[in-house]
């Protein structure tokens, strides 16, 4: 008699029953759609529905169905073409307040949505949109590294009261880039002092003394070691993919998709979104804001006439053109800052500001001892652009650093305050870039597609086309070879399918054309672990082993030779999963994840089913198995 416990039964039906659950939403489809959310982030109301609702029907844009799902307002549209044109009256109309952003709407019930099934994401080459890879600038990140040490390095000299004539950069020829720091010293200084002073600063750095020439005092190197070094691009690939995820979130892209690939580059994949030139602008801009007091002693003209500024301060412009003076100390940066909105005051447009901890103090003490003088608020702006050079086009970054407001300190402030003197969208986009953290190194955009929704489309069409044909075919060839076994294996391998779509939906896996090829392939590999079963039934058949018997040990005897090969298989899977990226990594989480379903339906699923056909008590005489 063939048995198969009863648990294993209701096993194999409760998963099968709640994959179908998760599957299903995937049958319904989607509608091109936007996605309307508040630029505060406070929840959608249907108020703010129904007003909406309004501006596009004075538009005679026909809005198919619209829902509220995690706060935002999805619109749902019969085509592209309402979809565009709805977007425009958003943003034209509602854009201080609200934002959009280009999506598809799933047609599933409002039950489906309530208890969260949603159907798995379409990679950008289903979907459409755009595709950006930035390379790092790491040697940038190491400048900036140096940049931020040399501040520190000032304002530890600076407490601890030791006279230095310059701090400035310089290489130390064990690589190519600028590695180390040099603080030059009037003669006759204690350069152990100073050393014990920097090393307050960070004491995992390396200081040496060095002579600064002839009739020049001592001079203090710090040069960054390859360990560091290497650390530092590291973070920098790490700081500037988490800066890149915040911006895309700013900006209200549905299901973008932000991974670093290789050794210094990032992609980025923005379903759905078609203006690039913004959106590159926005992604890898460098912004930030610094503050200084301003040297009300020295004159700006003649420094700017001279080209040198005074010792202890910088030269700098303001927005008409005319030149300022700022003290060399700055006192709060960009990266001290906590939050940053845009908003409205009595002067225009601003940017409240929040600080942390350690900007609070130092803002604090600062405005504490210099009541009644002018503080300045320095915006720096980092990009890159080209410029001709011996008659050919090159890129070369650019710093611009403008002085944006002057304002006297009538009182002592710490840790909130706003920033004005800035244009609406200024403003705006100040705003987000602070919010959304400062890049660790400049970035240049080396690859760039713009996908549209009509080719991501055909993608699919082609496809799934390609998995109906390929299903079929093994479908067909089972169930002539095989018989009523083969039969069985077509409702494993449909279940197979069933539950890798389950696992992905789950998952919030994207799914793009590498990952439908995995699918087809998992429907190969699922239909070999029941080719190798079945021949073991024959080959026990041909034995003269009972039907019944000989179903058991087919099953018994094929598991090694199935586990071997699929065990095999997975490896390379999890290795491609981990160590690859972009097309490749999407192929290898859909391979390995069917193998694991493959695996799954094979063995149990299989053989319950074939269990319930030949496990009754009575005498099995024969098996339909070709």
């Amino acid at each position: 008699m063939l048995e198969f416990p009863r648990w294993k039964y209701l096993l194999v039906a409760l998963v099968m029953l709640v994959a179908g659950l998760f599957a299903l939403p995937n049958v319904f489809g989607a509608d091109p759609a936007l996605q309307v959310e508040r630029k505060d982030r406070a929840p959608m109301d249907d108020q703010a529905r129904q007003s909406i609702e309004e501006l596009l029907r004075k538009q005679q844009i026909v809005i198919k169905r619209d829902y509220i799902d995690s706060g935002r307002l999805i619109l749902a549209f019969n085509d592209v073409a309402a979809q565009l044109k709805a977007r425009d009256t958003v943003d034209a109309t509602v854009s201080d307040v609200d934002r959009s952003a280009l999506s598809n709407a799933t047609r599933t019930p409002a039950w489906m949505r309530q208890l969260g099934l949603k159907a798995m994401p379409l990679g950008l080459d289903l979907r459409g949109g755009l595709y950006l890879l930035y390379q790092v600038d790491v040697a940038g990140a190491v400048s900036q590294l140096l940049e931020s040490y040399e501040q520190s390095f000032q304002r530890a000299l600076n407490e601890a009261k030791l006279p230095f004539v310059d701090v400035a950069s310089f290489s130390s020829g064990a690589s190519a880039m600028t590695d180390g720091l040099r603080v030059t010293l009037p003669p006759g200084s204690d350069s152990g002092a100073v050393i014990e002073a920097l090393k307050k600063v960070d004491n995992t750095l390396t200081f040496r003394t060095a002579s600064s020439g002839s009739g020049s005092g001592p001079a203090v190197e710090m040069v960054l070691t390859a360990v560091q070094i290497k650390a530092r691009e590291d973070y920098a690939l790490e700081q500037n993919r988490t800066t890149l995820m915040n911006r895309v979130n700013e900006l209200g892209v549905s299901e973008p998709i932000v991974q670093r690939q290789g050794l210094d580059r990032i992609n980025v994949q923005l379903p759905g979104v078609q203006n690039s030139a913004e959106v590159k602008d926005l992604l890898g801009k460098v912004a930030t804001l610094e503050f200084r007091l301003v040297d009300t002693q020295d004159s700006p003209v003649q420094a700017e006439q001279s080209g040198h500024a005074p010792l202890g301060a910088k030269l700098y412009k303001r927005k008409d053109g005319s030149p300022i003076l700022l003290k060399r100390d700055v006192i709060v940066t960009g990266d001290e800052l906590t939050q940053a909105t845009s908003t409205t005051s009595q002067e225009g447009p601003a940017v409240s500001i929040k600080l942390d901890a350690r900007g609070a103090e130092s803002m604090q003490r600062t405005t504490r001892l210099n009541v009644g003088k002018p503080m300045a608020v320095v915006y720096i702006e980092k990009s890159r652009r080209q410029v001709e050079l011996n008659g050919q086009k090159v890129e070369r970054e650019t710093t611009t650093a403008t002085v944006i407001n002057v304002a006297t300190i009538r009182g002592v402030f710490g840790p909130q305050f706003q920033v004005t003197g800035l244009t609406i969208g200024e403003a705006r986009d100040l705003s987000l870039l602070l919010r959304s953290g400062s890049l660790a190194a400049p970035v240049d955009v080396v690859e760039e597609r713009a996908i549209g929704p009509s080719l991501g489309q055909e993608n699919i069409d082609k496809g799934v086309r390609a998995l109906e044909l390929g299903m079929l075919a093994v479908f067909v060839f089972m169930a002539l070879y095989y018989h009523a076994f083969g039969l069985v294996a077509d409702a494993v391998l449909l279940a197979n399918v069933i539950l890798l779509t389950a696992l992905l939906s789950l998952l919030r896996a994207s799914l793009s054309l590498p990952g439908i090829a995995g699918i087809i392939l998992t429907v190969g590999i699922a239909v070999d672990a029941n080719v190798l079963i079945y021949e073991r039934i024959r080959e026990e058949l041909r034995n003269a082993v009972s039907p019944q018997a000989a179903i058991r040990a087919g099953f018994d005897k094929a598991f090694s030779a199935i586990a071997d090969s699929n065990v095999t298989a997975l490896i390379a899977g999890l290795a491609l999963w981990v160590i690859g990226t972009g097309a490749i990594r999407g192929f290898a989480i859909v391979l390995t994840l069917g193998i694991a379903t493959s695996m799954f339906t094979s063995l149990l699923g299989s053989r319950a089913l074939i269990s319930l056909m030949y496990g009754g008590r009575g005498k099995v005489a024969r098996l339909s198995i070709g």
